[in-house]
C-alpha cells in the first residue's frame, strides 16, 4: 500500500468518523445533547444505575472526559449521580425519569441518520458488520507495534 493519504485506513476511518459525528448534531440539537453525552444516554438507556467505571470501559472514554460530561447531564436533570453506601469510593450513574423520557424522542435518530449516508441498507449492514470485526481484531490483537 502507497503512502499516499487517501490509501490509509487510518484517515478513511477517522474522516468519515468526523463526518458522521457532524451529520449527529442537527439531530441531537432538539435534544439537547452533544454527541459524546448521545452515546452516554444511549449506554444509560441499555443498563440503567451503573458505576462510572463501567461507563468508562463501555464508552472507551478516560474519567477526565467523562466526568464533566456527566456532571453536565445531570445539570440538565437527566442523570443522578449516587456514591455507593457500601464503597464511597465508586458512583452509580442513573437514570432520571426526565431522562428516561429522552429514550422516546431519541429512537428516531438512528434511522433518521442512516437515511443521510448515501449506501444501499445491505452495503450498509455489510459496512456495520466489518468495522464490528475491526474493532474486535483489534481488541484481541497482540500484535506489537514497535
Amino acid at each position: 500500500m502507497s503512502l499516499k493519504l487517501e490509501h490509509q485506513l487510518c484517515f478513511a476511518l477517522y474522516s468519515s468518523s468526523r463526518q458522521i459525528i457532524k451529520m449527529y448534531q442537527p439531530l441531537l440539537d432538539p435534544l439537547g445533547l452533544t454527541y459524546t453525552q448521545y452515546i452516554t444516554m444511549l449506554a444509560l438507556w441499555e443498563t440503567d444505575h451503573v458505576p462510572v467505571k463501567v461507563l468508562t470501559t463501555k464508552l472507551q472514554l478516560d474519567t477526565g472526559t467523562l466526568t464533566p460530561l456527566l456532571k453536565k447531564l445531570e445539570v440538565a436533570q437527566l442523570i443522578s449521580r449516587n456514591r455507593d453506601s457500601a464503597d464511597e469510593r465508586q458512583v452509580f450513574i442513573s437514570l432520571t425519569p426526565k431522562g428516561k423520557e429522552l429514550q422516546k424522542e431519541a429512537e428516531v435518530i438512528p434511522k433518521k441518520l442512516i437515511s443521510c449516508v448515501n449506501l444501499p441498507t445491505s452495503e450498509a449492514l455489510l459496512l456495520f458488520s466489518l468495522l464490528q470485526k475491526l474493532h474486535q481484531g483489534i481488541q484481541t490483537s497482540t500484535c506489537q507495534v514497535k
